[in-house]
């Protein structure tokens, strides 16, 4: 445990510098924006009124009971991600500015598109486990485009992708989260299916503005 705890001060005494301070500072401005952005959006869409369409995929697919597993999920992923930037700070700085681009590219458009709550949309149980907590950082209505439960875990396996396991883990997460929204009728089809490529383009946009930063994320 010593050693492990060893390893990790030396880990970011030797990654924090001047340099990579300022850039964290930046790092959090933009996501404290980004943060604002998604209020202001969600403000707008819970005050929208959509109107359901038509799904071909939906049609043939059940509707299943996965509450608890998105709820429990989505906080595990998220302790997770927390985990991985702590252990790995080399991640962080461009980790917060891909999420940061993410969140405010999505709150625009689910800004545009005003779908409305598809019928037989699964409906949480506010006694499951991790409700509470999941409830004040995700759960909103009406933002359908495009998926972030879907969008999030790839994004992640894009940022972690050197590290090759946690790669994998976060590209599964995304498949299996995306078909849980769309049995869950949480999301149309077509928001779970754009979402990886939104997301990429996202990802790469992030390494364009800030290459320092992602230079340093995949260093050795």
């Amino acid at each position: 445990m010593n050693k492990a705890i060893t390893n990790l001060k030396n880990r970011h005494t030797s990654h924090w510098s001047r340099d990579t301070l300022r850039s964290l500072v930046l790092s959090l401005g933009i996501f404290a924006v980004a943060a604002l952005v998604q209020v202001i959006a969600d403000n707008y869409v819970g005050k929208t009124k959509g109107t359901a369409v038509t799904d071909l995929l939906l049609d043939h697919l059940p509707t299943a009971d996965v509450d608890t597993f998105i709820i429990l999920g989505s906080l595990l992923l998220t302790f997770i991600g927390l985990f991985l930037f702590l252990y790995k700070p080399k991640y962080v700085n461009f980790g917060i500015k891909a999420l940061s681009i993410f969140i405010i590219v999505r709150a625009f458009l689910i800004s545009l598109t005003h779908l409305g709550v598809m019928p037989g949309q699964l409906v949480f149980d506010t006694t499951s486990p991790g409700f509470g907590l999941y409830n004040i950082l995700y759960n909103t209505s009406n933002d359908f485009f495009f998926s972030g439960h879907t969008g999030i875990p790839f994004l992640l396996g894009l940022v972690f992708w050197p590290e090759r396991h946690w790669r994998y883990f976060f590209l599964l997460a995304s498949l299996v989260f995306g078909l849980c929204v769309l049995v869950a009728r949480i999301h149309y089809s077509i928001d779970v299916f754009a979402a990886p490529f939104i997301t990429f383009s996202i990802f790469r946009l992030t390494e364009f503005l800030f290459p320092k930063d992602y230079e340093i994320s995949r260093s050795s």
